[in-house]
């Protein structure tokens, strides 16, 4: 940086500038009369009002609700490599079809793992009456590896935390099945960070059979990662560590958990695990893509998603149905309003989002040329509560370009504009780390964690207006962003 040194006026000179005030400014540097140039919108008037049509015709549509009760009640659970899962590749296929989309099927080699049984009884505890048991409810983590055909008979240890596991030591945990009780925290949850909440929680779920497994445990539990204290237990992908052994892994439920956590400080407490999952061979499942070809960029790509795969114990209605629903929504009402979008709509279904991301993985790895054609990308995968408005990133500075669309919304109550480096959802995570601008709706997810990933994540817990609201959120943003005058920031 350079300094430029000037000579001190004197202090007669000051005085005549203090008292000339303004007026000598006035007189040196006329002001103009030329009215400055209002800031251009990013958006024509003609699409401000494409956006409103979008908005009306949502709310008062029912395709997305038919489209998740087809998905929820007619196929049914879809957990990867399964014969719903395939199914439902070609129900979406062809009803993108149907609107007039260009469809292609891309392949993606995905892991098959199936439940089997699974069981679990307390065979000895303190205050038992004689030749009785007590049945724990419990599911088996996704990619659990099986006990022995016999089941595991074993005694049970509590610990709250990671900590508390290192603290004992393999002397006090070797042999035995050990539950990790650590609390959903369902105050943050009830206060609006329900994701945060779980965020804090789900690490022992993926994380806590391979910590047991370093000090000896021969079985780990967890205590369910959601807020619906109705003896559910939740499932989930878990995680093993490449350098220890594999070691059964279930969630016991919340219920089940406290029992445990009140037997035991009391004495022995022993358990007769039973879990038979099976890990068959990889097979080839499908991302359906769906494309309304640009009117003035066809190469410029926004994608609307949400993934095609559920867990296997309930219908997978929230999680995502729903998300695929108002993605075909989206879609479907452009094309019925006739409208024309400058870039293209691209309608993806993701296959393989709970347990493998493969499906976002190999669609950023074949379209890898293609990532600054890229222009956006929004996942829709926060269930079906009511959308408050959009999240978005990675910069700040598209705040201003997303206003007027805000405005929009703000007539069903979604006109909040949240901006997060990391906005969107796990399958457009490969392409938003490569720069991709992300976003995804901001909904009321208070109770999205008492049915996520439970036997209760069933058709009858969506609310057909809410669904509606998020499908306006979802095809007006895609549309928005379709048709923006200028690019965003990457």
């Amino acid at each position: 940086m350079s300094i430029q040194i000037v000579s001190k006026p004197s202090l007669l000179w000051v005085a005549i500038l203090v008292l000339a005030g303004p007026w000598c400014c006035v007189a040196q540097e006329p002001a103009s009369s030329a009215t400055p140039s209002p800031t251009p919108s990013p958006y024509s008037a003609q699409t401000l009002e494409e956006l409103k049509k979008l908005q009306q015709a949502a709310l008062a549509s029912d395709y997305a609700y038919r489209q998740v009760a087809h998905l929820s009640n007619n196929i049914g659970p879809r957990l990867t490599g399964s014969a719903q899962a395939q199914k439902a590749v070609e129900y979406v296929a062809a009803e993108l079809k149907a609107l007039g989309l260009e469809v292609q099927l891309e392949k993606v080699t995905v892991q098959h793992w199936v439940r089997g049984e699974e069981t679990a009884s307390l065979v000895e505890y303190p205050g038992m009456a004689e030749k009785t048991t007590q049945k724990i409810v419990l599911t088996a983590l996704g990619g659990s590896v099986a006990t022995p055909a016999t089941g595991i008979t074993a005694e049970v240890l509590v610990v709250r935390n990671f900590d508390e596991l290192q603290s004992l030591g393999r002397e006090k945990v070797e042999g035995k099945i050990v539950l990790f009780d650590y609390h959903y925290d369902k105050l943050m949850a009830a206060q609006g960070h329900a994701g945060e909440a779980y965020g804090q929680a789900v690490k022992y779920r993926s994380d806590a059979p391979s910590a047991a497994a370093k000090v000896g445990a021969v079985a780990a539990l967890i205590r369910s990662v959601g807020g619906a204290e109705y003896r559910l237990p939740h499932t989930g992908q878990t995680d093993y560590a490449k350098d220890v052994p594999k070691i059964p892994a279930a969630a016991v439920t919340a219920e089940d958990a406290d029992l445990l956590a009140s037997l035991v400080p009391q004495g022995p407490v022993k358990m007769r695990l039973l879990l038979t999952p099976q890990q068959l061979p990889d097979v080839v499942s499908y991302n359906v893509i769906g494309d309304l070809k640009g009117s003035e960029h066809p190469e410029q790509i926004v994608i609307v998603s949400g993934h095609l795969d559920s867990w296997d114990l309930g219908t997978g209605a929230i999680d995502d149905g729903a998300g695929v629903a108002v993605s075909m929504e989206a879609a479907n009402l452009i094309k019925q309003l006739r409208l024309r979008p400058r870039r293209t709509l691209r309608v993806i279904a993701w296959m393989n989002e709970e347990n493998g991301l493969a499906g976002g993985k190999a669609y950023a790895k074949e379209h890898e040329s293609e990532i600054a054609n890229h222009y956006a990308a929004m996942e829709i995968d926060g269930g079906a509560g009511h959308p408050l408005g959009i999240s978005f990133g990675p910069k700040a500075e598209a705040r201003a370009l997303l206003e007027p669309v805000a405005k929009i919304l703000q007539d069903s109550g979604a006109g909040i504009l949240d901006f997060s480096a990391h906005a969107g959802g796990a399958d457009i995570g490969p392409l938003t780390k490569k720069g991709v601008p992300g976003f995804s709706p901001i909904q009321d997810n208070r109770t999205y964690f008492h049915y996520h990933h439970t036997a209760a994540d069933t058709l009858d817990k969506i609310v057909p207006r809410e669904l509606a609201e998020n499908a306006a959120v979802v095809a007006v943003t895609a549309y928005a962003l379709t048709n923006l005058e200028q690019p965003l920031p990457r």
